[in-house]
């Protein structure tokens, strides 16, 4: 295997651990927060699911895009989703809410990404060769698995488990982060290529998301900031599972450079929003 093959093992590899350290952190109970809050989960999934996709393909409709930022374009837009900003979101407010996204989010990507390949199929001939089914048994293994895992351990060792969440964090973001650079360079022509207008196109995106999650976030503020960056972050996991199926490493490489120059736009606004938003409730230990 060449060292593209690699780094994408390690990537996903990456995506699997994180996925397992939420789980550490997270409670049975975390699942049905947003049942019992039918309001809050129909605006979430709602911003998620529906809105932001769609956002997505009107801008694919509408703007001239090179095809392989096209289709990753397309593939972010149907990957709804941020488990790689946890810890973050929680000191912005109201942790049992961003767990809950976190969770439901991984979990429902199972059933909603097959539905949105069957939709979107037919019009984008790269995403028709994908089985539906197939794309669902993966990642129900890449996320229902490693998840219930971590929450199953948590059952069992409270203490351990927290802090064992907190360690797989940091050293997944930074493994994350080294192999993502890394792929970047390998592949530097492929971002070279969208540099200029078509890279604007991606902030745009990241932007729009964020609109649409602070819009339908709520009355309270703390949901507000965690649906927006929730919003805009996308499931990077989702994502490459889908561009990995594709021909070639074009949209996963742009893929994850969509993950890192999206904090540009995401950054900002998490600390504008720690200093307008008041400190969220804390869920009980």
């Amino acid at each position: 295997m060449g060292l593209t093959a690699y780094l994408l093992i390690a990537l996903k590899g990456s995506v699997a651990l994180l996925i397992f350290a939420v789980g550490l952190d997270s409670r049975f109970k975390d699942l049905l927060y947003l049942r019992h809050r039918p309001g809050v989960m129909l605006r979430s999934l709602l911003a998620m699911y529906v809105v932001v996709p769609l956002l997505a393909l009107a801008a694919v409709k509408l703007l001239q895009l090179p095809a392989g930022l096209e289709l990753a374009l397309v593939v972010l837009a149907i990957s709804a989703g941020a488990p790689m900003l946890p810890r973050k979101l929680m000191r912005l407010g109201n942790e049992e809410y961003v767990i809950s996204l976190v969770v439901v989010s991984s979990l429902l990507a199972i059933v909603t990404v097959p539905l949105w390949l069957l939709l979107l199929g037919p019009h984008f001939a790269r995403l028709d060769t994908l089985d539906p089914a197939t794309v669902a048994g993966v990642l129900g293994k890449s996320f229902l698995l490693p998840m219930l895992l971590g929450i199953a351990i948590r059952w069992f060792l409270p203490g351990a488990s927290a802090r064992l969440s907190d360690v797989l964090l940091k050293v997944v973001g930074i493994v994350f982060s080294v192999g993502a650079i890394a792929l970047l360079i390998t592949h530097w022509q492929v971002v070279g290529a969208i540099l200029g207008p078509p890279i604007l196109t991606l902030g745009g995106f990241t932007l729009a998301a964020l609109g649409v999650g602070h819009l339908l976030g709520g009355p309270d503020p703390n949901d507000r900031t965690a649906l927006a960056v929730t919003c805009a972050t996308r499931h990077v996991g989702v994502a490459m599972v889908i561009a990995a199926a594709t021909p070639g490493p074009r949209t996963v490489v742009l893929i994850v450079a969509y993950t890192l120059a999206s904090a540009l736009v995401i950054v900002p606004y998490m600390k504008w929003r720690g200093r307008v938003t008041p400190a969220g409730l804390q869920r009980s230990k």
